[in-house]
């Protein structure tokens, strides 16, 4: 799940709870035009008003042929629990693949939330596998490291129909990337947005701006990203809209692009549906 999707999932959670006991099951699929593919299962529950857990799975194929294709997996779970007007979240995730890449990641945040605002302080831990293969520039590797980040969310409300939220995210690495050695890394792993260098990240910013119109909602996400591994910028734009299908259930159409100095410009296109209720 990406992070613009972990957005729509909280936003959505935040309706359920209120339900106390309400759940929330979710599904996708996202497909990019560098021949990517990923599908994905969420879903929360609401075991009081003041406590949410959710969990996600989801995996990706890229295409970097002549080589065979790169098959990711991901795995995460949190649990939320709100003090009024303080919370904490607490989270733990797996992500990659354990022939090449892979880390597994811990995350907390401490949050204030109010009516009309809220404002978290994050943190992340990630232990990283990454198995360089040999190639004819290269003898072939295998690197244990690690990725302390810390970060900060905030959500506003500007009317009753507009929110915006912004959030920042900085990782300092346990070793030093060269950016000019790791020409056939880069290589081997960049095909597209969904490819495994991408989970290496050095700084990422987010704005999201969500307008509510009845039942529907449209939503625009602006991000940038620099890769820790090349340094290469990447910067996105996402519009979503959600809309009902039926009394318990919602439908969200993204189409976004990327513009990036790792895989060029991509565009991407993703659909879900969720399905929730409580008593």
């Amino acid at each position: 799940m990406s992070c613009f999707r972990c957005l729509v999932l909280s936003m959505l959670a935040s309706n359920v709870l209120a339900a106390g006991d309400g759940f929330l099951i979710g599904a996708g699929v996202e497909a990019d035009s560098s021949d990517g593919l990923a599908g994905s299962l969420l879903g929360g529950l609401g075991l009081s008003e003041k406590t949410w857990i959710s969990a996600g799975i989801a995996k990706s194929s890229v295409d970097l042929a002549p080589r065979p294709n790169l098959e990711t997996l991901y795995a995460d779970f949190e649990i939320d629990h709100w003090f009024k007007p303080l919370g904490v979240r607490l989270g733990a995730a797996y992500w990659g693949d354990s022939d090449i890449l892979d880390s597994t990641d811990l995350r907390g945040s401490i949050y204030w939330r109010g009516d009309k605002a809220s404002i978290s302080g994050d943190f992340e831990y990630r232990d990283f596998d990454f198995v360089i293969p040999a190639t004819e520039r290269f003898v072939g590797r295998t690197f244990v490291f690690d990725a302390n980040a810390t970060g900060v969310t905030v959500r506003l409300d500007l009317s009753d129909t507009i929110d915006l939220s912004l959030s920042g995210m900085k990782y300092d690495y346990s070793v030093d990337f060269r950016p000019s050695d790791n020409r056939d890394i880069v290589s081997f792993l960049s095909a597209s947005r969904l490819s495994l260098i991408n989970s290496l990240v050095a700084n990422r910013a987010t704005a999201t701006i969500g307008v509510d119109h009845g039942l529907r909602r449209w939503q625009l996400g602006l991000s940038t990203r620099e890769g820790a591994v090349d340094g290469a910028r990447t910067k996105s734009s996402t519009l979503s809209f959600l809309t009902p299908m039926a009394s318990k259930s919602d439908i969200e159409f993204s189409i976004g692009f990327d513009d990036s100095e790792l895989y060029g410009d991509v565009m991407f296109f993703s659909l879900f549906v969720y399905f929730y209720g409580g008593t």
